[in-house]
């Protein structure tokens, strides 16, 4: 039997899941949660074999509770759902030691067959994503490159990064314009807009 655990913010989709795998005799439900900050504490008491994670959730996101759950709960398998096909989110999600990674538009009973395939030591992601992350090379940006971006995003001003991060002045506009030079941006608003975009903050 496989049993899973269900990280998914919005309750509606999180109950159709629920109920479609749930149809399925080999898999059990073993857990919902709506939050990733739950995903690890919820896994403790329950043990599933797979977490099923949403990238998109308050507290915590799939990326970041997919690590965290490898870390405490090795044997998990942590597959990441999401409506988000983006290339940069699967490269994170593999780094982060989740397993699968699938889109939400996927014919339904591809699911049940990607748990399966998980469970028997595969690999398994959305075949258009791979490919696109292949064509589109790694992230290109520091660490602190995306720090920066990501704080830019609001639409904050130079000082504004500085405060937030303690940093100088001239070192936030070095790393903006670090930025802008790599992704090929006229301005910190596009660069964070495209790294976005890409799934690379």
């Amino acid at each position: 039997m496989i049993r899973v655990l269900l990280a998914e913010d919005q309750a509606m989709v999180r109950g159709a899941l629920s109920a479609l795998l749930s149809r399925e005799k080999d898999i059990e439900v073993v857990a919902e949660v709506g939050r990733g900050d739950e995903v690890v504490h919820m896994a403790l008491m329950t043990q599933p074999n797979v977490a099923l994670l949403d990238i998109e959730m308050p507290g915590l996101d799939g990326l970041a509770a997919a690590q965290a759950l490898h870390d405490a709960l090795p044997n998990c398998r942590s597959v990441i759902l999401t409506t988000f096909g983006r290339s940069g989110y699967l490269r994170r999600a593999m780094e982060s030691g989740a397993v699968g990674f699938l889109l939400k538009d996927a014919p339904a009973a591809d699911l049940a067959i990607a748990l399966r395939r998980v469970m028997a030591g595969e690999r398994v992601v959305d075949p258009d994503l791979a490919l696109s992350a292949l064509s589109e090379g790694n992230n290109p940006l520091t660490n602190r490159e995306r720090e920066v971006l990501v704080a830019a995003l609001p639409g904050l001003s130079h000082a504004e990064i500085a405060a937030r991060l303690s940093l100088s002045e001239g070192t936030v506009r070095n790393h903006i314009s670090a930025a802008m030079q790599k992704l090929g941006a006229r301005n910190r608003m596009e660069a964070a807009r495209l790294a976005e975009q890409k799934g690379w903050l």
